[in-house]
């Protein structure tokens, strides 16, 4: 079969090698579609050097189909449509015993900490595996993983019907929390100061304006009506974006004790969000189904495995929203 593996210095080899043996409790997935996100993207530049043992197959965000079912493994068959939520957590540390599992202590994040799906056949506990709906299309299912993200972070913020909302950044995950924000009831603004991406932004229906090219502030008071938004997600991991995200937010209960003065001012409350749950994943393959996220607008293009070299360097060149690399089988 082919893998991509990544072997540092900004380079992804394809070679042909034998599928893994399948364990007990493990299922094969014959992989269709894998897409690149921006964690990947850290791989291949290098910066988790430390933490990825090349040469590593990579790749987390997938759908596919069951080619072979292991020992012990009750309730899945062969052509089974799927994809897998890449969590594995140890069940036995403080956060797990909390019930807080995803975000386990020595969590195994499949794909980055252990071999992904990058590949034709892809062995994992079974477990992670969560089912698609009969016909939902596989190119599209590729992007549940980057939607339960969205889904997790819209729900972990509360917001609710008719709230106001601002999302910093026009990447994949802001225009997915937009989406989901949406669907939500929620009134969502994104902002972003990249043209492209915020007239992609608005092909998609949504509402934006350039932080660049106004007060942000007076903006969102303005459209407000002076009280500031009800949610404010930061998404674009710039630092200008992380000091300002606090001055578009309106006053809030329940504070938390942070050293920022608009944090204490407006008694603002900040919440972290990480990966997501398994109910993220349920939701976010009925949003799919149910064709309420654009994947076609998303997906700018699809390469086969072999291209996949490519792919990353187009993707950091800017060129791209979403690329999914498709997996044939021969």
């Amino acid at each position: 079969m082919l893998a991509a593996n990544y072997v540092g210095n900004r380079r992804i080899a394809v070679e042909e090698r034998d599928p893994d043996v399948l364990r007990p409790g493990e299922v094969r997935v014959a992989v269709a579609y894998v897409g690149i996100c921006g964690t990947d993207l850290h791989v291949f530049h290098g910066d988790m050097d430390s933490r990825v043992t090349q040469p590593a197959t990579i790749g987390h965000e997938m759908s596919g189909t069951i080619a072979e079912v292991g020992t012990g493994v009750e309730g899945w068959s062969i052509g089974d449509a799927v994809t897998v939520m890449p969590l594995a957590w140890d069940g036995t540390c403080p956060a797990c015993l909390a019930g807080n599992t995803h975000i386990c202590q020595n969590l195994d994040f499949i794909g980055i900490d252990s071999p992904g799906a990058l590949q034709e056949y892809w062995n994992v506990p079974a477990e992670v595996l969560v089912r698609l709906p009969v016909g939902v299309s596989l190119r599209d299912a590729a992007l549940v993983e980057p939607v339960a993200v969205a889904v997790h972070d819209v729900r972990r913020s509360g917001l609710g019907e008719g709230d106001t909302v601002v999302v910093i950044g026009a990447g994949p995950i802001g225009v997915l929390i937009a989406t989901v924000g949406t669907s939500f009831g929620a009134e969502v603004v994104v902002a972003e100061i990249d043209p492209n991406r915020r007239s992609a932004a608005e092909q998609l229906g949504l509402a934006t304006f350039d932080p660049s090219a106004v007060d942000q502030v007076a903006w969102v008071e303005e459209w407000t009506d002076g009280a500031g938004a009800d949610v404010v997600f930061e998404v674009s991991g710039s630092g200008a974006a992380v000091l300002g995200a606090t001055g578009l937010a309106k006053v809030r209960p329940q504070p938390r004790p942070v050293d920022l003065h608009r944090v204490f001012w407006r008694e603002l409350t900040i919440l972290g969000a990480r990966v997501y749950e398994r109910r993220d994943f349920e939701r976010a393959v009925e949003l799919v189904a149910h064709g309420s996220i654009p994947a076609d607008h998303l997906i700018t293009r699809v390469v086969p495995l072999r291209d996949v070299e490519s792919a990353f360097h187009t993707l950091e060149a800017g060129q791209a929203m979403k690329i999914l690399v498709r997996v044939e089988h021969r």
